[in-house]
């Protein structure tokens, strides 16, 4: 296994479990805090698909992922305390939406030269990511950092553990 086909498996990995704690919450429940002060699911989400398709952009100008009309804007930081149904997606609209950019993502490092793997990262995150293979490790790993407020919304709503 090569350095590009762990890194794929990461991201797979990662998106995946998010999915299995997604997969029995009804769009109302991606309006749910885990606590006060907490972003809720569909933000959550929203930042997620536009961090992903943002930090491709960056490493493959042109190639990223494309975002829909308004979507960065609906998800930016100013609006995580944004708890009106209407200023979010479905469920299934964020799961599409994830799945594009992640296989988005996927494609650009199977034509990555593998020699651009050791590239600096963006400035912004070369403290904790110094390359682009770490950045796409960030990748796998993101949803895995908001994974926990996923847990415990569930808890909240009662839902059965996942992992």
């Amino acid at each position: 296994m090569d350095a590009k086909q762990v890194l794929e498996t990461s991201l797979n990995s990662g998106l995946g479990i998010l999915k299995m704690y997604l997969s029995d919450l009804d769009d109302a429940a991606l309006l749910e805090r885990p606590g006060p002060g907490c972003n809720n699911l569909a933000w959550q989400l929203g930042h997620l698909i536009t961090s992903e398709a943002g930090l491709i952009e960056s490493v493959s100008p042109g190639n990223g992922f494309k975002l829909p009309e308004g979507f960065a804007e609906a998800h930016a930081k100013d609006k995580c305390q944004v708890d009106d149904p209407a200023a979010f997606l479905t469920k299934q609209a964020y799961i599409d939406l994830y799945d594009g950019a992640r296989e988005t993502t996927k494609r650009v490092l199977r034509e990555l030269p593998p020699e651009r793997l050791e590239d600096p990262s963006p400035e912004r995150l070369r403290k904790f990511v110094p390359t682009v293979a770490a950045m796409f490790g960030l990748l796998g790993a993101h949803p895995l950092l908001h994974a926990g407020q996923f847990a415990v919304v569930r808890r909240k709503l009662g839902k059965p553990v996942v992992l």
